[in-house]
């Protein structure tokens, strides 16, 4: 039998660790915190992300960051965070669909998975808009219309890939509309053609396509939501509208890199949930059609493991892969 002492040493050196962990945890954060947005400043992500950073800042009194890390439809800003320290100060806010996407279409320098999921954060309400001079009026009048012309519906998407391609796509094999996919350089470059009436339709954010709509430009034919908006209350969920089952993931996240000690990933949850019942923030994102939605790490977890396993089945069917 091992001598008392000897067993005492080898239980404190194995508790070392541990205990090492938990003195971080305890003085987390003791410096500023670094959000990293793999999308454009300006737009709807990096928004979003900065009023969360802005009320989590006051709350913890450190200074929260957001870094901009463009390219590679956000693979950099993933990539980056998952080698990152795994101390809490560098996390990664980032679109569900596209996470699993950018992997799910090629070589990617992340694993998808490989993260400590800490909450999700919010939903982005995509509208299905179609230019004025598109004569439908619904969602089945424009799936007839697009059975009717020849070629079918032209669909303006931001890219291959993107989740209003994949979401398009569904939306084409639930119905039996054929559509063509045209494709480009970002919602931006595809919204002048939107307007003019060049593609018949779109799944655009609030925040892209709303002056647009309220000038009577565009008219919006249903959201991908779990209810309609306040704003618009005349504007079916693709639910109602007959689309229940043709969904891609909307939704936005928050994450640690790998190995963040569990102790640090529940103050992040813990402060980034608390920042989401802030009042100023709630009407904010609430004006945006962004509603907020929270998750416990371990739902989070789940949830990413089910989009990346749903994402990847469907490039594979669709032939995407490149």
């Amino acid at each position: 039998m091992k001598h008392p002492l000897l067993r005492l040493a080898v239980a404190a050196a194995l508790a070392l660790p541990w205990l090492g962990g938990a003195a971080k945890a305890q003085d987390f954060p003791s410096r500023p915190i670094t959000i990293v947005v793999g999308l454009a400043p300006g737009g709807i992500t990096d928004v979003t992300a900065r009023l969360f950073a802005d009320v989590v800042s006051r709350n913890i009194g450190q200074r929260v960051l957001v870094e901009n890390r463009q390219g590679a439809g956000g693979a950099l800003a993933a990539a980056a965070v998952q080698k990152a320290a795994p101390d809490g100060y560098t996390v990664l806010i980032f679109s569900g669909s596209q996470h699993a996407t950018v992997p799910a279409l090629q070589a990617a320098p992340y694993d998808p998975v490989k993260y400590a999921p800490v909450t999700l954060l919010f939903d982005i309400a995509t509208f299905l808009v179609v230019p004025d001079m598109v004569p439908a009026r619904t969602v089945a009048e424009l799936m007839a219309y697009g059975k009717s012309k020849q070629g079918g519906l032209l669909f303006g998407s931001p890219g291959v890939g993107t989740p209003s391609h994949l979401q398009a796509v569904l939306i084409s094999r639930a119905t039996g509309t054929p559509m063509q996919y045209v494709h480009y350089r970002g919602g931006g470059a595809m919204a002048p053609d939107l307007v003019a009436g060049r593609v018949d339709f779109a799944l655009s954010s609030y925040t892209a396509s709303g002056s647009q709509i309220e000038a009577g430009k565009l008219r919006a034919l249903a959201i991908d939501a779990d209810k309609r908006w306040p704003k618009m209350p005349n504007v079916p969920t693709l639910a109602e509208a007959g689309l229940g089952d043709a969904k891609v993931a909307a939704w936005f996240a928050l994450a640690a890199p790998p190995g963040t000690p569990p102790a640090i990933v529940q103050k992040l949850h813990a402060e980034f949930v608390k920042a989401s019942q802030d009042p100023v923030l709630v009407q904010r994102l609430t004006d945006n059609a962004t509603p907020i939605r929270t998750t416990t790490p371990d739902e989070m977890a789940r949830l990413l493991a089910a989009e990346v396993e749903n994402t990847g089945k469907l490039v594979r069917e669709l032939g995407l892969k490149q």
